[in-house]
């Protein structure tokens, strides 16, 4: 009431404006598409960057419409990515503050400047943006903004040219006022962002040298400091295109080794704030090298299980079977029980109607599996008389010998009380029509055990080193087959490797708090054991998922295979048993077998 008309200016504008927090969960997931760094966006009164965070004001209204001001947005984004990408704060505030008399002016010189050498990488590296961001500058009549700019300027237009070349020419031309920026160019507050950079360092650095030291302690467990190989980096392929981040390759002991994606991105965030790694970046830390605070995230990531003392929280410990020593390594593998992203909704549906024959057949043969009375023979009551024991009652009458009373048949309707975990390969080597072929065979399979009413569990298991096994919910078992199940069977996707022992372990103390006369764990897997750990593979793994599974039998479950593995004949019948396994040739077919399968080890 007291300010009518600047209310009703607010609203005219809002109602043509773009608001940022409906534009964000676009401009959100198009920043993180840019190469470098990863990019959140928060709401300031200015745009600006500190080189972690994009701040952008609540709404933009310049333009006419909500879509056009939707891309000025964009292209604001895009200018502050510019900042982080191609080095505009890697440079210290005070040389540039520094540069002239007027530490305000000398600030604005150099944002012109830098908004001149940007320009030149976008309209490279992003020309339709570019030409956008150009209409833009038309729209709002700031497209010759640089024609005013000295000759000697022209230089920060060749691609080679860095954060040195604009503080190098500020001192000379930062006399006169400067021009305006173009609409797109954001503010600047170098001292902050260069605090932030400097914090930056701080923490990548020590989150990358923990990174070593947890794949050390993996790779070679206790051994002595001397004894352990160095780790360097080298590049995979030059890079052409001198903008282009090199693809580094981690070298261990004179073999490439894999980088997961959230050691890549340190690698990246160390190569936009410093170029390259030093070397004093690749040696793995020492034990509490580093202040707590810099290897942990805000708040604690599950799945960042490179973070020192990530598994010391929510964790499970197992031991694992060492059979060159032939003792265990205790609480060696930490597990974690981890939840997955609902899938696509549509795929359990459409299994179904591919099915559609197969289920009600299932269906059928299911039913009689449930509703099977079974007859006992020579009861001491019963509905008929048992022939062949009466018989042999009369005959030993007859030889003087007391005559049983046991000549009775009665029927016998058996209850089922059975147990089943189904623990699911979800290796990076189920990628394909093997990870399609088990989904679909775990639809059968529960549309089957609905009609049976067995108690079961589905859980997927992968993992990374012994430091990252994990098990992935699926339904457990006092969840119902609703839509969340559902949603969760058409997410399984393949992740990393096959470390069975730890998660074998873990379902069997699962089974073990369940009541249940019968209890069975069954693998879906499309092969051996594998991990990154150089001893893992091959006779170690073996050993110990035998041992795991050896473990199981004594808890009274029984380990049952289903794997497509046509060398799985080699090394099954040692891990579980010459009648506790099958192999399928052809991962066609497992949908339509693992119905059957159960069925028969559990009548």
């Amino acid at each position: 009431i007291k300010n009518l008309q600047g209310f009703m200016e607010v609203g005219h504008l809002r109602a043509n404006a773009a608001l940022l927090e409906q534009v964000s969960p676009v401009l959100g997931p198009f920043i993180q598409g840019l190469s470098g760094r990863k990019l959140s966006i928060e709401e300031d009164s200015d745009a600006w960057t500190d080189g972690e965070v994009l701040y952008l004001p609540e709404m933009l209204a310049r333009l006419e419409n909500e879509q056009e001001n939707f891309q000025l947005y964009k292209a604001i984004a895009v200018h502050l990515w510019a900042h982080t990408r191609y080095g505009t704060l890697n440079v210290d505030p005070q040389l540039v503050l520094s540069s002239c008399d007027d530490p305000l002016r000398a600030l604005q010189w150099f944002q012109v400047l830098e908004t001149l050498r940007l320009d030149a990488h976008l309209q490279r590296d992003l020309p339709g943006l570019f030409r956008q961001m150009r209409r833009l500058q038309n729209r709002l009549g700031d497209g010759e903004w640089a024609a005013s700019l000295p000759e000697e300027t022209g230089v920060l237009q060749d691609l080679s040219s860095s954060v040195h070349d604009s503080l190098r020419l500020l001192p000379r031309i930062c006399t006169e006022a400067p021009p305006a920026l173009p609409c797109y160019a954001g503010g600047m507050d170098p001292v902050k962002a260069w605090q932030a950079r400097e914090l930056r360092l701080l923490r990548d650095k020590a989150r990358f040298r923990d990174a070593l030291r947890v794949l050390a302690d993996d790779l070679w467990g206790d051994a002595p400091e001397e004894q352990l190989p160095e780790f360097s980096l080298q590049e995979n392929e030059h890079p052409a295109d001198p903008d282009e981040l090199p693809e580094l390759e981690l070298i261990v002991a004179d073999q490439v080794m894999p980088i997961p994606e959230h050691v890549r991105q340190l690698i990246t965030s160390i190569q936009l704030d410093l170029t390259e790694i030093p070397e004093d970046y690749l040696v793995p830390a020492g034990e509490g090298e580093y202040d707590p605070s810099l290897l942990e995230d805000e708040s604690l990531d599950p799945d960042d299980v490179w973070g020192g003392v990530y598994h010391e929280e929510g964790a499970f410990f197992y031991d694992e079977w060492d059979f060159g020593r032939q003792h265990y390594r205790k609480n060696w593998c930490v597990l974690r029980e981890l939840s997955l992203q609902p899938g696509d909704a549509g795929f359990y549906g459409r299994t179904r109607e591919k099915y559609r024959g197969l289920i009600h057949s299932l269906h059928r043969t299911f039913e009689v599996l449930r509703g099977e009375d079974r007859m006992l023979r020579r009861q001491p009551d019963g509905e008929d008389i048992d022939i062949d024991a009466f018989v042999e009652a009369l005959a030993d009458m007859q030889s003087g010998m007391e005559m049983s009373e046991r000549v009775f048949t009665r029927m016998h309707k058996d209850e089922r009380n059975i147990a089943v975990l189904f623990m699911v390969d979800m290796s990076g080597s189920t990628k394909g029509w093997i990870n399609e072929a088990e989904r679909e065979a775990l639809v059968l399979l529960v549309e089957s055990l609905q009609i049976l009413g067995d108690r079961y569990a589905i859980y997927g298991f992968s993992g990374w080193a012994r430091k990252r096994c994990e098990v992935y919910r699926i339904k457990t078992f006092d969840e119902p087959l609703d839509e969340t199940v559902r949603a969760n069977i058409s997410a399984i996707e393949p992740k990393d490797y096959t470390r069975m022992g730890a998660p074998i372990r873990h379902f069997t103390r699962m089974l073990e708090e369940v009541e249940a006369r019968t209890k069975l764990l069954i693998t879906l897997s499309d092969g051996k054991q594998d991990d990154c750990d150089h001893y893992y593979r091959g006779e170690y793994g073996i050993e110990d998922t035998r041992q795991a599974l050896f473990e199981a039998r004594v808890a009274g479950i029984h380990p049952f295979c289903i794997t497509i593995d046509r060398e799985g004949a080699d090394y099954l019948p040692h891990m579980y048993g010459r009648a506790n396994y099958v192999v399928l040739d052809d991962v066609a077919k497992l949908p339509l077998k693992v119905s059957d399968i159960y069925r028969k080890i559990t009548s």
